[in-house]
């Protein structure tokens, strides 16, 4: 039997199987799609098992991920709600979903992990913020966890009063630091340089960058200080930053986030 299920296979349900297919067989996974054609190709490009139906899949797995929208939670667990039981580790990846919410839907002596991933997840490059109840599961059924999510990148377990801030931390902030390549480039292209190459070279900066940071694990205005020379270009440029706001801008926008999560929930 399958130990792995996964109800949808919208970008983040596809991306966590195929980070899972580089850990596990793919006779360990099952998992159901909206359609009959998402079905069809996700089987020929994996050679994953799918289900019939939401209900199959969760019949036939103990880890249950659910890769479905928060708006349309209410009619999946209603479709999936009778298969449950205490033994299922049932994951959530919806933003605001609480633990408390998901056991008053789906009865108290369900387990329920809830799971923030992020888009690099789809090559590899995650982040996952795990959190749960931790007497509730075995040592085994936490590894199975980490493995599960540390298949597509990285995995960390938190308490779950900080999950709204790590949407803001990884889950969000990938749509903020594309913005920040696209400025990058589009500098670059100002001044000359084709814009595909443009991109190459601002992304490998920031990619690099981000490295560094997790690599040497020193504080990130350290690694910014190496790079200002005194009456340097860097100095110049960090300078003009910091009179636009650009700390303000992304303190702002983590807020925004974090306003929404809380609104959600």
């Amino acid at each position: 039997m399958p130990k792995i299920g996964f109800v949808g296979m919208g970008n983040m349900g596809k991306a966590i199987l195929m980070g899972a297919l580089k850990e596990f067989p793919k006779e360990d996974i099952i998992f159901s799609a909206k359609t009959s054609d998402t079905k069809k190709k996700i089987y020929k490009e994996t050679g994953v098992e799918y289900a019939d139906s939401n209900a199959e899949c969760a019949n036939k797995c103990k880890y249950l991920i659910l890769a479905v929208k928060p708006q349309f939670y209410d009619e999946v667990l209603n479709g999936i709600r009778y298969m449950l039981t205490p033994e299922h580790v049932i994951i959530s990846l919806a933003p605001g979903k609480t633990i408390d919410q998901l056991k008053a839907n789906l009865g108290n002596d369900k387990r329920i992990v809830r799971v923030m991933p992020n888009t690099p997840a789809m090559i590899g490059e995650g982040m996952s913020g795990i959190s749960c109840r931790k007497e509730e599961f075995s040592e085994v059924e936490l590894d199975m966890l980490e493995r599960i999510f540390g298949a597509c990148g990285k995995a960390e377990f938190i308490d779950e009063t900080l999950m709204n801030a790590v949407v803001c931390a990884s889950g969000s902030s990938p749509a903020f630091a594309y913005m920040f390549i696209e400025a990058l480039a589009d500098s670059a292209v100002r001044y000359g340089m084709p814009r595909k190459q443009a991109y190459v070279f601002a992304a490998q900066a920031v990619k690099g960058a981000a490295a560094m940071v997790l690599e040497t694990e020193e504080h990130p205005g350290v690694l910014k200080d190496r790079v200002c020379s005194p009456a340097g270009t860097t100095i110049e440029g960090v300078a003009a930053l910091e009179e636009c706001g650009m700390r303000d801008a992304v303190l702002k926008a983590s807020a925004a986030v974090y306003k929404k999560c809380t609104e959600m929930s």
